[in-house]
Order: structure tokens, then C-alpha cells, then sequence
């Protein structure tokens, strides 16, 4: 339908924040156990999280859809090796200033394994960059397989070049490029076509929406209009063949952007 959106969805920021909520608590209590001091654990890890989800987001963001995905095998594992010399420097900045500042230049005090501690812990955090680069690409791949059935829908419904509908308990075909415009009353609607004239039937309009191409556009819970018979419009209302059809507030944000594409 026209409504479809071709961009692959952000997942919601409240997913990202517990993700890395969840992370932060567990290394600190593993962690901070280990060492037997949870408030060192605490510092530290704040400290390096900032590191590792930068090294995160970029890659999962910007290196993998921008080269992997594209098969640009070369450019991403430089910017790859780039990318994680950048941040095990970072890393190194970040245990520097550890060893500093929390454990008075005295290591020992972190916890009687602290060093094998922070090898471990570089390597749980960077784990769990790829972790989240595999759940990003089952995102993508999800969403993709998404756009590949709404093509599919799409051509099927471009193929047949009509609706089909129920009317006066026949079956009606009314070619796509007759209909000017759909309405909902009530429990019934009726399509308006430029040979076949108006067509009631006791379809759905939601229904019927669901059937139609994208040259249709839903600009009122009872109205969807013919794209290709649009005269004018404006903020508040499109004209079909001298018909004037009101633009519902609800609709609005969604549709203004696509009846300007129009033009």
C-alpha cells in the first residue's frame, strides 16, 4: 500500500537503552564480585562503556550496511582495522585512567585477578558489538524479506489492472484507471468510476485498501482517491473531476509529503 515505508526501521531507543542497562549491571556485578569492590567495577565500566558503544553503533551502523551489505569487502575490513585501532586505543586511555585514579597506580587493589579481569572484560564488551551487529543484520534481513512480499503484492495487484469487488451480490471489475474515488458509508462503500459510474458494494474500505496499489491514497478514513485524478489540492482538500473531498486531520502529516511528490 501507499503507506509503506521503504526505509528500514530503527529499532525503538527504549530497546537500546535497556540493552545496555542490562550489559552495564551484569559486567559490574560479575565484575565487581571478582574484585571485591562493586563501586570500582562501576566506575570502570562507565568509564569504557562510552568506548564500546561508539565502536558499536559504528559498526553496526554505519560500517556493516555501508560496506558488508554492499559486498565492499575491501573497504570494510579497513575501515574495520581503523576502526578497532581507534578503539582499543581509546581503551587503553580509558584503563590508564583506571589504573590512575581508582586504584592509586596500584593494580593489586582493583582484585587479586584484575589484570586477567580487564583482558576479559575488553573481550566480553567487544563480544557483545558483534552480538549486536548479528541481531541488527536479522533486523535487516527481516525488514528486506518484509519488502520483497510487499513487491510481490504490489505486482500481483498491478498485474490483474482492476478491483474486484461484490456488488448486488455480482462480481464487478472496475479497472484501476476508472476509479476516480472510493467512500465509506456506514456499513457499505461506493466506488466512484468514470464508465461504470457509482458501484456500491458492502466491502470494507479498509479491506478494499489493502487491495490497491500504490496510485491510491487514503486521505480520510472514508475517502481514498485516484492519484492519477487528483486536479488540485490543498492543505485541506483534493479535487477529482470537480469533487471536492475533504483531507482528514488524522491523515494530514502522512499524506501532504506524497501529494506534493505529484507535482
Amino acid at each position: 500500500m501507499s503507506g509503506f515505508s521503504m526505509k528500514v526501521k530503527i529499532s525503538n531507543p527504549y530497546y537500546h537503552i535497556l540493552f545496555w542497562l542490562v550489559v552495564s549491571a551484569i559486567l559490574i556485578l560479575v565484575f565487581g564480585r571478582s574484585w571485591g569492590n562493586n563501586l570500582q567495577a562501576f566506575y570502570f565500566i562507565v568509564l569504557l562503556l562510552p568506548v564500546v558503544m561508539g565502536t558499536s553503533y559504528f559498526f553496526n551502523y554505519y560500517l556493516v550496511p555501508q560496506f558488508l551489505l554492499k559486498k565492499n569487502y575491501f573497504r570494510f575490513g579497513l575501515y574495520f582495522f581503523y576502526t578497532m585501532v581507534i578503539s582499543l586505543y581509546l581503551q587503553m586511555l580509558v584503563l590508564i585512567f583506571s589504573f590512575m585514579y581508582l586504584a592509586n597506580f596500584n593494580l593489586e587493589e582493583m582484585g587479586p585477578n584484575s589484570t586477567d579481569d580487564i583482558i576479559l572484560l575488553a573481550f566480553v564488551m567487544y563480544l557483545v558489538v558483534f552480538m549486536g551487529s548479528f541481531l541488527v543484520m536479522l533486523q535487516q534481513l527481516a525488514e528486506r524479506q518484509r519488502e520483497i512480499e510487499h513487491f510481490k503484492k504490489e505486482k500481483e495487484q498491478m498485474g490483474k489492472q482492476f478491483l474486484e469487488l461484490v456488488s448486488n451480490r455480482q462480481m464487478v471489475r472496475i479497472p484501476y484507471s476508472e476509479i476516480i474515488y472510493i467512500e465509506s458509508l456506514s456499513d457499505y462503500v461506493n466506488v466512484h468510476s468514470t464508465k461504470q459510474g457509482k458501484i456500491t458494494s458492502k466491502e470494507k474500505i479498509s479491506a478494499l485498501e489493502e487491495k490497491l496499489p500504490e496510485q491510491f491514497l487514503r486521505i480520510h478514513r472514508s475517502f481514498i482517491v485516484n492519484t492519477e485524478k487528483i486536479t488540485r489540492f490543498n492543505a485541506n482538500e483534493v479535487e477529482l473531476n470537480e469533487v471536492q473531498l475533504t483531507i482528514g486531520r488524522s491523515y494530514k502529516k502522512m499524506i501532504l509529503p506524497q501529494l506534493k511528490s505529484l507535482k
